[in-house]
């Protein structure tokens, strides 16, 4: 556990969607895993940064996956947890990830994927909590990618 407490204390870490439904959702194949990591994040006083995208896009996931009770849960995750440090999509942000859209089109990124990156850009995070390939794309380091 030393070892990935340390490999994490250099920032916070972004919570992407795939992370945080991995989180919530025993069952995810994941769970195991993204468990353990924000286990050794919240030792390591590390803060999970989401957004309001992040949310919504977590929440529509619970609910196509496993129902409205698997969404209230996760709600409640992350109201009920001090780990958890909301950002939300400003304006300029908005306008910051049209841009970075536009200008990335050839990697298929989803909208709300450059929302995160420009957040992530702009708060110097490096790290995130995904199994999203697309994070490793744009020069992040997702913490649950396979392989």
């Amino acid at each position: 556990m030393r070892k990935l407490t340390a490999l994490f204390m250099a920032s916070d870490v972004f919570m992407d969607s795939s992370g945080l439904y991995a989180l919530a959702d025993e069952h995810d194949p994941f769970n195991a895993v993204a468990t353990m990591r924000v286990q050794a994040l919240a030792q390591a006083r590390t803060k999970l940064i989401l957004t309001d995208y992040i949310i919504d896009e977590s929440v529509t996931l619970a609910v196509a996956r496993s129902g409205t009770p698997a969404a209230l849960r996760l709600l409640n995750l992350v109201d009920d947890s001090a780990a958890f440090d909301m950002h939300w999509i400003t304006p300029a942000r908005f306008a910051a990830a049209k841009t970075f859209f536009r200008k990335h089109s050839d990697h298929h990124y989803s909208f709300t994927d450059c929302t995160s990156f420009v957040l992530m850009r702009e708060l110097g995070l490096r790290d995130a909590l995904t199994i999203d390939r697309h994070f490793g794309e744009a020069g992040f380091r997702p913490l649950l990618a396979q392989g």
